[in-house]
């Protein structure tokens, strides 16, 4: 009885209560287990710091650009990509180049008969053919410079002709003409403009004596307007070309200007101040600038910029950072003002002074680079100001892209491109070389030097190297373009026994106080000489190396070490 009293009372136990005692077992453990990881979460949340991105290992610049990731920044000191180097070629616009056959010649031209008619018009006519200066605009004439230009440069495309000018005297013309190499890789396209000799037989036909190197018809370099007749040209029916890089047109320099008080009022601005990227590598540089270009697209707000670069030591002859650099030295500013919307620090604060008291303009400052810009999207204020602060990593511009930001501010690398200046010394080396040589890429120095990172680089570099593992590569005899960081290119001499090899000092002319860069640097240095550093040597000397037609790399084909040191290519290629 008592038993059966004790089991009656232990109401949980009888067999109608057996679920509802499971779930609320169930339910309680759940529960537990939810405080549990709520807890766990909000502890890694306080203590997690992430890794710097600046300590990531050294990557090829082409990777991250090209990656999925935008935010984080992988350090590498190598000459920088820019826009034009990710653009797909325009096959549209690239296929439809000028033939030959599209040229047609008068007979008189080309065969240096008449049509035998005798008539008093014509016999005029040859007189006037026959006396005084050449007639630059004579059609005929424009004819036999275009036939004579597309055969005498054969690994080339032609794709417009501008109409030939009188040249330095009654017995020459200029003529310039848009093209680019027939094996071409970028999508850009190349100006040129020569001096073409011509002759008077004596039955007065005309002939070409001579062509004048590259960029010698001066007078036909003028950049075509808008009113001006055109040349000769065979449209594209599709796709407009006319957003392709032409690199050798007149560069213009002038800075953007806000047209009026009334404007200048009405605009919205975004300036990034102060931070820990001055005088950083160039590659640091543009990854910190194309965020803050981002983010000004984003919040549709114009970027106020410094065009003063600090230039790195590693750039530099003096081994020192360098101040009061130029963006235009390095960078095509006319297509950034062309492309998006950006003034200059100076001459916005100039305006500033003048207008923002008397406007009531408001300013709002930022002094936390975790104030994402879907936060500022609706200030209202005419400046949104980033103040960065003196402690890195922290202050570098680039960590406004980083993080939940990522996924919204996509950086503009369509909108930099590389100078046309310097693009023009590499179509003028090309161009000396015919557009018909390959090329070969050659790293000694330091990692030479260092045997127990690259044991085999300097073996596999040395003249005796080279030529047995260029001669599977590269036929006898061929123009081949070198380029390397070895200060004495003496040595590579024994490559001559099969080789014309050239070197990117060979064109010093190019670059030096007779030159037409050095002139045009000068005038927008306010007059103060610019030095051809080390950054525009190597810009250079890469870009020449691309347009090989056989491109040779030290350490893909050359030699087995690997680029960053023992046990790094499988890292290096992920």
């Amino acid at each position: 009885m008592m038993g059966r009293n004790g089991l009656s009372r232990a109401g949980g136990f009888r067999p109608e209560n057996l679920g509802q005692n499971a779930l609320a077992l169930i339910g309680n453990v759940c529960f537990t287990f939810f405080v549990l990881m709520v807890l766990i979460f909000t502890i890694i949340a306080a203590t997690y710091e992430p890794e710097d991105p600046l300590f990531d290992p050294s990557t090829k610049m082409s990777n991250f650009l090209t990656s999925q990731s935008n935010a984080t920044f992988k350090p590498d000191s190598s000459v920088v990509k820019t826009g034009e180097d990710f653009m797909l070629p325009n096959q549209t616009a690239f296929n439809t180049f000028i033939n030959i056959s599209d040229v047609v010649i008068p007979t008189i031209v080309e065969e240096g008969v008449g049509n035998g008619n005798g008539a008093d018009g014509e016999a005029e006519e040859k007189s006037e053919r026959c006396d005084g200066p050449v007639d630059c605009r004579d059609p005929e004439v424009f004819h036999l410079l275009m036939k004579k230009a597309i055969e005498q440069f054969k690994d080339i495309h032609f794709y417009r002709f501008g109409k030939p000018v009188r040249g330095s005297n009654d017995t020459t013309c200029d003529m310039a003409w848009r093209f680019r190499p027939k094996e071409g890789k970028s999508a850009s396209f190349y100006k040129d403009y020569r001096r073409f000799t011509i002759a008077r037989s004596e039955n007065c036909t005309f002939s070409v004596a001579g062509i004048g190197d590259y960029h010698t018809g001066v007078n036909a370099r003028k950049r075509k307007n808008k009113h001006q007749k055109p040349g000769f040209e065979k449209k594209s029916t599709k796709e407009d070309s006319t957003l392709l890089p032409v690199v050798g047109e007149t560069v213009n320099d002038d800075l953007p200007v806000v047209e009026s008080e009334r404007s200048f009022s009405q605009g919205r601005y975004l300036i990034y101040n102060g931070g820990g990227d001055r005088c950083k590598n160039m590659n640091h540089y543009l990854w910190s600038f194309l965020c803050a270009l981002g983010e000004a697209q984003y919040l549709n707000r114009t970027l106020v910029m410094d065009l003063t670069i600090c230039l790195n030591s590693i750039y530099t002859s003096s081994n020192q950072d360098e101040e009061g650099k130029d963006f235009r030295f390095y960078f095509d500013f006319e297509h950034l003002t062309e492309a998006s919307s950006v003034l200059d620090q100076a001459q916005f604060w100039e305006d500033w002074g003048k207008w923002h008291k008397k406007d009531r303009l408001g300013l709002y400052l930022v002094e936390d680079h975790k104030v994402t810009p879907m936060k500022l999207a609706e200030v209202s204020d005419s400046v949104i100001m980033r103040k960065f602060g003196s402690v890195e990593p922290d202050n570098y511009w680039y960590r406004v892209c980083e993080g939940e930001t990522e996924s919204v501010i996509q950086r503009p690398w369509h909108l930099l491109w590389k100078s046309r200046r310097l693009m023009d010394i590499v179509s003028a080396i090309s161009s000396k070389l015919n557009w018909d040589y390959d090329s070969v890429h050659i790293e000694r120095g330091e990692k030479a030097r260092n045997k127990n990172l690259w044991p085999n680089l300097d073996a596999d570099t040395s003249p005796d190297a080279l030529l047995s593992t260029l001669g599977n590569k590269i036929e006898e005899g061929r123009q081949v373009y070198i380029a390397t960081n070895e200060p004495e290119t003496s040595f590579f001499d024994p490559l001559k026994d099969k080789y014309s090899t050239h070197f990117l000092d060979e064109y010093k002319d190019l670059w030096d106080e007779n030159s037409e860069w050095y002139s045009e640097t000068t005038k927008l240095n306010r007059g103060v000489p610019v030095e051809f550093d080390g950054y525009m040597r190597g810009s250079v000397d890469t870009e020449v190396f691309l347009r090989g037609k056989k491109q040779i790399e030290t350490f893909n084909d050359l030699t087995n070490d690997c680029k960053d040191g023992v046990n790094t290519c499988n890292a290096a290629a992920s």
